[in-house]
């Protein structure tokens, strides 16, 4: 059911019954309280139905009851507030930032106008001009990584005169008033090395896609985690590709010779296409997983589905997005408090690519 029809439906069992308690319309309806609770303030919000402790209340039978509306949890003059949210190309990793994003902005009620950004300078701030020329508000800027120069891009982050909060991006001081949010992915590699360390495994590679903004911060919790432990790092293997699809074999062509050699046992492979793509070459040349090379992937977007399921680290991509409307709200709010920069931990799935060896 979708939520328009979903709240539709919420709305006929109000009117017919006057009050009903939300378990029960949820059990009726199928879903989830607090997705029923949700629907219920976004209804309130629009004076369609009145809340009542523990439930929902029709205005006509609130009116007979004498029962006054609880007062809305955010201001109201936030409603009016549009925020502008450029995003990089790419199907793979922002599609869940981005649903983060509208479900948080549902919860304040304010509207979010998304631009996609280019490869360079000039095509980010093309997209801001554009945003802050139709009224944006405040910017969830998630650029793409590396932009060149770089003293240019944080001259001109540190120029903007309306409140930036910026999304799974971390930048210096230098940028000015900005408000940061992310996942911490360098902890979130020295989870998946202390998982396999954990499991007697004492040369853990990492196998890292080159073009990803994420790959300095996942070798930088790598390398600090086979420090803290005593571990001796393998060289790093490097792939890459034109797109956003799997390395090609070839790329992993010194990994499973390392493999098939005994030199290597553990894995921690950035991203989920590439290690999906691995344990088929593996399994080409004779080798299995995680008997042979134990695997732990970098995103879970689609680790499971692997033929192998592969134990994942996981960012909160979607908390990642809820937090920017939320930081980006409380500076619209009041712009007085102090700047925050937010770091959210990933979390270890453990499946069954990862075992003792």
């Amino acid at each position: 059911m979708l939520t328009e029809e979903r709240r539709e439906a919420l709305l006929r069992l109000v009117e017919r019954r006057g009050a009903v308690k939300v378990k029960e319309m949820a059990a009726e309806l199928g879903v989830s309280a607090v997705t029923l609770r949700q629907d219920v303030r976004d209804l309130a919000s629009r004076g369609l139905v009145v809340r009542v402790h523990g439930g929902v209340m029709s205005p006509a039978a609130a009116r007979q009851a004498d029962v006054t509306a609880p007062s809305p949890a955010r201001p109201t003059t936030g409603r009016d507030h549009v925020l502008g949210l450029v995003v990089p190309p790419g199907a793979y990793y922002y599609p869940e930032i981005i649903r983060g994003v509208q479900d948080a902005a549902r919860t304040h009620g304010v509207r979010v106008v998304l631009a996609v950004s280019g490869e360079t300078l000039e095509d980010n701030q093309e997209q801001v001009r554009r945003l802050v020329a139709s009224g944006a508000d405040g910017l969830l800027l998630m650029p793409r990584a590396g932009l060149e120069p770089a003293e240019r891009a944080d001259e001109w982050l540190s120029s903007l005169d309306l409140p930036v909060v910026l999304v799974d991006r971390r930048t210096g001081a230098q940028a000015g008033r900005l408000e940061q949010v992310a996942s911490d992915h360098a902890y979130g590699a020295g989870l998946a090395v202390r998982h396999l360390a954990g499991l007697g495994h004492e040369r853990i590679a990492l196998v890292a896609r080159a073009e990803s903004p994420n790959t300095p911060l996942i070798r930088e919790g790598y390398a600090a985690a086979c420090r803290a432990l005593g571990l001796t790092a393998p060289p790093e293997y490097r792939i890459g590709s034109d797109g956003q699809g799997a390395a090609s074999d070839a790329q992993f062509g010194e990994l499973v010779a390392a493999v098939e050699a005994g030199e290597v046992r553990a894995a921690l492979v950035h991203n989920d296409l590439d290690a999906v793509a691995l344990v088929g070459v593996l399994r080409a040349r004779g080798l299995r997983v995680p008997q042979d090379l134990a695997v732990v992937t970098y995103d879970d977007e689609v680790a499971e589905l692997s033929d192998v399921p592969l134990t994942a680290v996981a960012p909160p991509k979607r908390a990642v997005g809820m937090w920017a409307v939320d930081l980006m709200m409380r500076r619209l709010d009041d712009p007085a408090p102090p700047l925050a920069e937010v770091l959210l931990r990933p979390e270890l799935r453990v499946r069954a690519s990862s075992c003792t060896p």
